[in-house]
Formats: C-alpha cells, structure tokens, sequence
C-alpha cells in the first residue's frame, strides 16, 4: 500500500462528494436560509447524517478492519462466516432500533431538539421529517460495513464515493423547488432516504467480489463476535467523538432561534479539510497497520505513524490558517445569497472561526485513534472520548446564557484539543508511539511553509477585498481562485522546502 496514493484515492472521492454537498447547502441557504423551516430540516437531517459519519467515516472500520484482517489471514471461508454473522447482527439490531425511535418520535426529537417545544409548529415539522429520514440509518449504516469489507482489501474508492449519491438526490429535488414550494423539505427528507438505498445497493455491488451477505436467523455469536460488538460501541463514541460534540451542541443551540442553521453551515466548510486531513488519512493506515502489528514489524509501524501524523499536519494547518485569516469571506462566498443575509454570514463566520483553532485537533483524534485501534484498543480512547464530550457539555451549558450559541464551537475545540493531547501522552507512555528522526525537521519545514502561504494568502484577501463582500456577484469565483493559486503556492513552496517530498508519493507502507 501507499500511503498519499490511497489517501489520494480516498479524498479525491471525498472531495468530490464535499463539493456537491457544498452546492447542495448553496441552494439549501437560498430556498429555505436560516428560519424555522431550515432548522426544523437540519436537526432531522443532523440525525441521519451524523449516524453515517459515525459508521462510514472510519468508525466501523475501526472495530471492524482489525478482526476482518485477522480472519483474512485465517481464511476465505473463516472471513465469510464472521463478515456473515456481524451483517446479521447488524441487520436485526437496526430494524429493532429504528422501528422503536419511529414510534417513540416525538420523545426522541425532544431529546435532540429540546428547544423546539416552544415553537409547536416547528416541533411537528421536526417530528414529521426525522421520522422520513431515520430510515436512512439502517442503510447507511449497511453500507459501512460493505464498505468496510473493501477497505480491509485496500479497496478505498468505491466506499469513498458512496457519499456521493446522497448530494446527487438532494441537488436534483433542490433543483425543482419553486415547484414544491411547502413541500420542498418533505421531498429533501424523502430523497435522504432514498439514497439511502441507492447507496446500499452500490456497495453490495462491488463488494460481492470479496463477499455477498446471507441473511439468515442462525447466526453463531461466538467469542470472536462478542469481542467485535464490544470493539464496535467504543470505537463508535470515540473515533466519532467530534460529530458527538456536533450534536451536543445542535441539542444546546435548539434554544436560540436560528443557531441550528448558523452551526450546520459553519460545520459544513471545516468538514471539507477535516475529511481529507483526518478520516481519510485514519482510514487508509488502518488495515496496514494492523497488519505490521500483528506480525511484529515494529519498523514499518513507527515509518506509518509518524507520515501518517506528518501528512496530516501537512494538511491541517495551512487549512486551519486559511479559516481563521477569511472565515467571513469564505463564508459569505459559499452560502451568502438568498435568503442567507449578511447577518446570517457573520453568525455562521464567527462559529467557523472558534471551529477552525480546533481543526488539528479533530484531525489529530482520527489519527491516533487509529494507531490504538490498530491495536484492537477501543476502551481507552472511548474512555478519553467520553471525557471530552462531558467538558464540552459542562463548558456550553454553563455560558452558554451568557454569551449565545457561540460557546458550543469554542467548548467543541478546547474538549477536542483536550482530547487530542490525552491520547498523544498515552500512546507516548504506552511506547506505542515515538517520533522518529525525520519527523522534527519535517515539521518545522511544514510550520514555515504554512506562514509563508498564510501571509501571501492574508494579503490576497486583503488586496481583492471589493471583491469579497457580500454584495459582490464575483465573490465566490474570487475566493476559488484565491484558494486554488494559496494551494499551488503552498505545494511548490512545500517542494522547495522538502515539507512535501514528491519521492514519497511512490514509497510503499
């Protein structure tokens, strides 16, 4: 395996699925902005959609790409059994767990949007469209174990693109919405389910080379299963600890009128760098270095971990600078039109700002999660996990009558800042981590490059300012280029420096 080839392969599709949900949330800002409408979709939306980057986004892999390996080795027929009795298990706990959430709805949208309640019609909007979506659950949910059978082959890209059904369905309703009119974010709520399905069955089709699921009542729970569903709850908590902090903070901003809205927008532009510079990255290693640990080849383990955490730095920080130097700019760029006034940009810019000082720290936990669950250790960083989402809680609740919605992006990044530091020092005093002799000037390389790209980058923005505010029909196209020409500047200085070794992009893990 190579590390940037597969990681290529894995954020190529990545980004392409981010850049449709980026025109996905254009027209969504325009058609429904940020009222009452628009939050009721998005926490129905958020339920869903946080359950599939629980499961797809590296955290079934997780639990599951370390025992599938282990079996491989074993077997064909041995890999089919365990992959057969985990899909039936899976299978028979989600139909339960959906059909008692579907009768028990109203209580369950309470839970997450408590603030609701005083707004009856939004509450039953709210009720009626997380009982369309749920369904989406199971499938997604299906679908990352497929998609976790092809990545324990190598396999990144089919499971990679999956996502991108899902943004295809949802653009195609936007597109006829002055047709739906009030019956637009029914429609979006049916089309999330739908792809749904669609995802599913692409994902049964190209995994059927390495395995086709028989469903059946006779499965075997044996030891090797009860150890995977215990590996499974953790690794659940703790590699999709960020989106968990995510939804907390939903369930607190229900309170404030329209901070649902500010906060799904502000999380939809970090997301993109985070997908690329923490799951993908997390995802390729996985079943390579379970591989070498399982074989005692403690060399190649070191080399992985420390490019694993240099490429990550490599892309998060430059990202993270960006962010936080133009989070009005960007942000009123992509989703300031319609009905997303320029109070509705600066709310959303300020939440990307607190967001974006925690981008490395989201990253960061994707990737040394892995290195533990590498190691079939789920407990510890679900341990870890659990600590950050109390912080977060305890951080929000407490201000967050002080000083707004604005609290629950600023306790999301100090918890996973505290978080992302627990689990360093414990792989450190494990001897499960150590940095290697490159890493350091590496680093330093990467540290230098990034404040150069970042001042040619502030001084672009700064030089193009007319064209950037929101009135501007150019500002989207602006800030693209703007982008595009930081981005080459940052390779070729990156080049220049060594931060980015193009012999690298051959070396095999």
């Amino acid at each position: 395996m190579n590390l940037i080839k597969s990681t290529s392969t894995f954020s190529f599709y990545v980004l392409i699925s981010r850049i449709l949900g980026y025109l996905r949330d254009v027209l969504i800002a325009i058609y429904l902005g940020s009222g009452p409408i628009a939050d009721a979709f998005f926490v129905a939306f958020r339920i869903p959609n946080t359950f599939r980057r629980l499961f797809s986004e590296g955290t079934f892999n997780a639990a599951f790409v370390p025992s599938y390996s282990s079996e491989i080795v074993q077997g064909k027929k041995r890999a089919q059994q365990f992959a057969n009795n985990v899909f039936n298990l899976l299978l028979i706990g989600l139909l339960f767990l959906i059909l008692v959430i579907e009768i028990f709805m109203p209580t369950f949208v309470f839970l997450i949007a408590p603030g609701f309640t005083e707004n009856s019609e939004k509450l039953e909007l709210t009720i009626l469209l997380t009982r369309i979506t749920f369904p989406f659950l199971l499938f997604v949910s299906l679908s990352s174990f497929f998609g976790a059978i092809l990545n324990s082959h190598n396999k990144f890209a089919a499971a990679s693109a999956a996502p991108i059904i899902l943004n295809i369905l949802l653009i195609f309703v936007l597109l006829f919405s002055n047709y739906l009119n009030d019956e637009l974010v029914n429609y979006l709520s049916y089309a999330v389910t739908i792809s749904g399905i669609i995802q599913f069955i692409f994902l049964v089709f190209f995994t059927r080379k390495f395995y086709l699921p028989k469903i059946s009542l006779s499965f075997k729970i044996d030891k090797k299963i009860k150890i995977f569903f215990k590996k499974l709850l953790p690794s659940i908590f703790s590699s999709g600890v960020t989106q968990i902090n995510i939804l907390v903070g939903t369930i607190i901003a229900s309170f404030q009128a329209s901070a649902v809205s500010y906060l799904y927008y502000a999380d939809r532009i970090y997301q993109i760098n985070l997908a690329i510079a923490g799951i993908a990255i997390g995802t390729v290693l996985l079943p390579n270095l379970s591989k070498y640990i399982k074989q005692n080849k403690f060399q190649k383990v070191e080399f992985i971990q420390n490019k694993s955490l240099e490429l990550s730095l490599f892309l998060s920080l430059p990202a993270t600078a960006a962010l936080l130097i133009s989070s009005e700019e960007i942000t009123s760029a992509l989703f300031g039109y319609g009905s997303f006034d320029i109070f509705s940009v600066k709310n959303s810019a300020n939440a990307l700002f607190y967001f974006a000082l925690g981008l490395p720290a989201f990253a960061l936990i994707k990737v040394f999660s892995s290195f533990l669950f590498a190691r079939h250790n789920t407990k510890i960083p679900f341990y870890f996990s659990f600590l950050s989402v109390v912080i977060n809680i305890s951080i929000s609740l407490y201000f967050f009558d002080k000083i707004g919605f604005i609290i629950i992006p600023i306790a999301t990044t100090i918890s996973s800042w505290f978080n992302s530091l627990l689990l360093f020092m414990y792989l450190i005093f494990k001897k499960y981590f150590s940095f290697n002799i490159n890493f350091f000037s590496s680093f330093i390389k990467i540290i230098m490059t990034t404040f150069i790209t970042t001042y040619i980058f502030y001084y672009l923005v700064n030089f193009f300012e007319n064209y950037l505010i929101y009135e501007s029909n150019y500002k989207l196209i602006t800030i693209i280029l703007l982008v595009i020409v930081t981005f080459i500047l940052y390779i070729l200085l990156s080049i220049v420096t060594k931060a980015f070794k193009i012999s690298d992009i051959k070396l095999k893990y």
